[in-house]
């Protein structure tokens, strides 16, 4: 049975996510090398949903519904009744009646687990702190784009640089997932094994890893020692404090990862004199990284990473709505039918 909803790439399989790659890329080459836009998602609409601010997930779905065919309505911080007066089983079921499919990016992952629960509509995960599963798949598409010569994704390996944030656990996830070889190398305390992202959720963040090895033969890797990057083809940073985390007590984030955790250029050819920049953004310039690595023509990936965000977007919502349309039976005698009536009572009016 095909999955209804986007909220956790472990519901899917490597096949099922390469689908959406592929999806992803040719839809990508239509428009940028025809102008061809593929109106998968004509007169239907997406709501989207914001507990927090954004810049790429909101104009990555936005443009994607667009260049789709369809509509995106955007409900920012305290522009709808979620989980307040009604309560969030309720919206979700007036919500996936009214719209086509739901985005929702919220402050705690059970809020858009039980959007995607009780709403009629598929409901995508536009980050929580538990994952970041669109950014996993703008990430997978920049990684595939970008192989080593003679590589596959699955004998490739990235590093993930710093603290343990919602972007490294799902990072984790996607690479495991595909085979390939995943590293956090960052400092006791901000690990993923030991308490590093707290999740409002009973989870065991690095047990979903490791199963998902057994599968595809991936490996894990945790260490606060920087020999753990050598070749390393990909090497990730993300902020050094994340949008749920409060700052260190006693000491601030900047006594906790700097110098050791910056990304450079020395440690970037340390990990390789080939190996490939990315980070989710927005990014810390001067703290997580530097100039000279995030701008780098040769090295950097981070703008294209970005781009991506829309194209791996406009597979997941094609995918979901075509997946659901799939089993539905159209009646064309009652839309017939149906249109018959209306244009009686417009001529009446008329």
């Amino acid at each position: 049975m095909a999955v209804k909803d986007y909220i956790d790439t472990n519901d899917f399989t490597k096949e099922e996510l390469l689908d959406m790659i592929e999806l992803a890329n040719s839809m990508k080459a239509m428009i940028k090398q025809g102008n061809r836009y593929p109106r998968l998602l004509e007169n239907k609409t997406l709501g989207m949903i914001f507990q927090q601010v954004s810049t790429r997930t909101r104009i990555s779905f936005e443009t994607a519904m667009t260049d789709l065919g369809g509509h995106a309505q955007f409900y920012g911080p305290g522009t709808i009744q979620l989980g307040g007066h009604e309560s969030i089983e309720d919206s979700a079921r007036v919500m996936g009646t009214l719209c086509d499919i739901l985005m929702a990016r919220v402050d705690r992952h059970k809020d858009v687990a039980a959007l995607a629960k009780y709403s009629p509509c598929p409901v995508i995960n536009g980050m929580s702190e538990f994952n970041h599963p669109t950014q996993e798949m703008g990430d997978l598409l920049t990684m595939i784009e970008n192989l080593p010569e003679g590589k596959k994704i699955e004998d490739c390996k990235l590093a993930f640089i710093g603290d343990a944030t919602q972007v490294c656990a799902s990072l984790m996830f996607i690479a495991s997932k595909m085979g390939m070889d995943f590293v956090q190398f960052g400092p006791k305390g901000h690990q993923i094994t030991d308490g590093g992202l707290q999740v409002d959720t009973d989870v065991d963040l690095l047990a979903i890893g490791l199963k998902n090895c057994e599968t595809s033969g991936g490996t894990i890797t945790i260490s606060d020692d920087i020999s753990c990057i050598e070749g390393a083809d990909f090497i990730y940073t993300d902020v050094w404090y994340g949008l749920y985390d409060q700052e260190e007590e006693g000491a601030s984030y900047m006594d906790v990862f700097y110098p050791k955790y910056q990304v450079t250029m020395d440690m970037m050819n340390y990990a390789g004199p080939n190996s490939k920049f990315m980070h989710c953004l927005p990014a810390t310039r001067g703290e997580e990284v530097v100039d000279e690595v995030i701008d780098n023509p040769e090295r950097s990936l981070c703008w294209e990473e970005a781009d991506n965000r829309k194209h791996s977007i406009r597979a997941i919502l094609a995918y979901l709505f075509l997946q659901q349309q799939a089993g539905k039976q159209v009646d064309e005698a009652a839309a017939d039918a149906a249109q018959a009536r209306m244009e009686a009572v417009l001529a009446k009016i008329g």
